[in-house]
């Protein structure tokens, strides 16, 4: 017992010193190298170098604060190509004075707070853009097959301009009419006149296709897939022409075919209505079948039918309806889901006796079939109509004040742009004092296969003097269109500051690019195909991102 009770005590101290021994710490006196410089550790505030390792982004965070919701109304402009009714003004000149033209028209109505340019891209048998099926329009660089002196696309610029300004292009075609005149010696070797004659048929002082012939229907859904497969357009649009208006004194020549395909005890009024209703059906699939948020939509004349000839039709008296002489029946494309929006031309005053205005919008607006009903107007009659009711300068606006009181109408559209652009701009001043003095949205409408979209992410917010740029986590979901960026100091007033568009397009881009916002906070919309606002955000902008 007692030998081990040493043991144990000489074991503890050896234990003791080696742990004194490990504990010393290194001397820090410096020590002298022959050439007099000094080593050892650094003098009092003398900072080492570092390495600094990048920090991963962080999303900036949205505010609970929620911007009042936008107004939702159509507000569209014609703008007709044909003859150079509205651009461009001389076919003759050039590309890039035609270009200064159509951006001056495009920055008019912008100003107005319109938000749809409606653009004759085909007049008759022709084409505004490099077509597989049509010749250059005479219209763009004055003689028919001609292409304009430059490498652009036309319609992929205009297309570009009108979004880059926050406005919808619609795509505006007339589907039968293939001349304007009866000068075929003037028309391109290239047109269906001469490479399809068979096709043709003359009437009064134009040559139409023949609706009744079933490679005629296939021809011009060639025509619109061409479209729609190319070009970033946001709607397919026709006007009033169908069969065409009906000449005194002659018939329309298509005896032939309606022999030929008519059903058993079918009325040749009846054929021709099929032969209508079976274009629009096909284009409507046509077009779904390619890019289903791209609208359908049709201008009809301003009459459906009148009531002497059917009760359901209006108290009118026009000379001409769609369902009896242009077989046009409006109705059953409505009521069908065939097309997505209707304008009805209702290019009479307010309280004109053989078709009044305030009468035929009460009749669409119970006509609708929950279809997005906008009215035509015309303010090409302004002081230029043997109606009185045209001199007056607030027609216009009494009439889209009264359009606003009809639930089913969301809108108007107005032929042509010209009309108070070259002339009656206090028309146009007055529209915008007193009834267009907010911009708006056009209506929205719903995918009929609902989708999920991914909300986008913002990560950063960089302003220098020329340009603000809103970076995102990753691409955007290609169901984004555009976007509407507002900023502004105070959040309280946020939502009446400008509006700057950023259209995408669905491409899937990773930042967006808006004029210089070097302002507290930031608002952004983001709008899918349909026109639906997907999310709104607003951030409090970090000052580290402001110049």
């Amino acid at each position: 017992m007692r030998f081990n009770s040493r043991w144990v005590l000489w074991t503890l101290c050896c234990l003791l010193f080696l742990a004194s021994c490990k504990s010393q710490k290194p001397s820090t006196t410096p020590t002298s190298k022959p050439n007099g410089a000094v080593t050892g550790a650094p003098k009092t505030g003398e900072t080492l170098p570092t390495k600094t390792l990048p920090q991963p982004p962080v999303a900036l965070k949205p505010l609970s604060y929620r911007l009042p919701d936008i107004p939702r109304e159509f507000r569209g402009v014609w703008i007709a190509t044909v003859a150079n009714i509205d651009w461009p003004i001389s076919s003759t000149a050039s590309w890039e004075t035609q270009k200064k033209e159509f951006t001056d028209l495009l920055d008019y109505y912008k100003n107005l707070n319109f938000n749809a340019v409606i653009v004759q891209v085909r007049t008759s048998g022709d084409a505004f853009f490099p077509s597989r099926y049509a010749p250059w329009s005479k219209y763009l660089a004055g003689q028919q097959g001609k292409a304009p002196s430059t490498s652009e696309n036309p319609l992929t610029w205009m297309i570009k301009e009108a979004h880059d300004r926050g406005l919808e292009f619609h795509a505006w075609l007339n589907p039968y009419r293939a001349t304007m005149d009866l000068k075929t010696e003037e028309l391109s070797k290239e047109h269906d006149f001469y490479t399809h004659r068979n096709w043709m048929l003359k009437y009064g002082t134009k040559w139409y296709y023949d609706p009744g012939l079933p490679e005629v229907k296939t021809h011009l859904l060639n025509v619109i897939g061409e479209i729609v497969d190319n070009y970033d357009i946001d709607a397919i649009h026709f006007d009033d022409y169908f069969y065409p208006y009906r000449e005194p004194k002659l018939e329309f020549p298509d005896k032939a075919s309606f022999d030929k395909y008519k059903k058993p005890g079918q009325s040749r009024d009846d054929w021709r209505r099929q032969n209508v209703n079976e274009l629009i059906f096909a284009l409507n699939q046509t077009i779904k079948s390619k890019k289903p948020w791209v609208q359908f939509g049709i201008s009809p004349f301003g009459v459906w039918r009148n009531q002497d000839k059917d009760p359901k039709g209006s108290p009118t008296r026009a000379g001409q309806t769609n369902y009896d002489d242009l077989f046009a029946d409006v109705l059953l494309w409505m009521k069908n889901g065939w097309i997505d929006y209707l304008i009805p031309q209702l290019y009479w005053s307010m309280e004109h006796p053989l078709a009044s205005y305030r009468k035929l919008a009460d009749w669409w607006s119970n006509n609708s079939y929950g279809v997005n009903v906008y009215i035509g107007n015309g303010p090409y009659k302004i002081r230029e109509d043997s109606d009185a009711a045209w001199k007056n300068p607030g027609e216009i606006n009494t009439q889209v004040n009264y359009t606003r009181t009809l639930p089913q109408i969301h809108g108007n559209a107005y032929f042509s742009a010209k009309s108070i652009y070259q002339k009656n701009r206090d028309i146009a001043d007055l529209l915008k004092k007193e009834v267009y003095n907010e911009p708006t949205l056009p209506p929205s409408f719903q995918p009929k296969s609902p989708a999920i979209i991914e909300i986008p992410v913002v990560f950063d917010v960089k302003t220098d003097t020329q340009k603000t740029q809103i970076s995102l986590e990753k691409p955007l979901d290609p169901a984004i269109r555009f976007a509407m960026v507002q900023g502004g100091n105070d959040l309280n007033t946020l939502h009446d500051a400008s509006i700057h568009t950023a259209w995408v397009g669905g491409s899937r881009v990773r930042y967006l690019e808006v004029p210089s916002l070097n302002t507290e906070f930031l608002a952004i919309r983001w709008i899918d195909h349909y026109g639906r606002i997907v999310q709104t955000q607003v951030f409090q902008t970090p000052k580290s991102t402001r110049p």
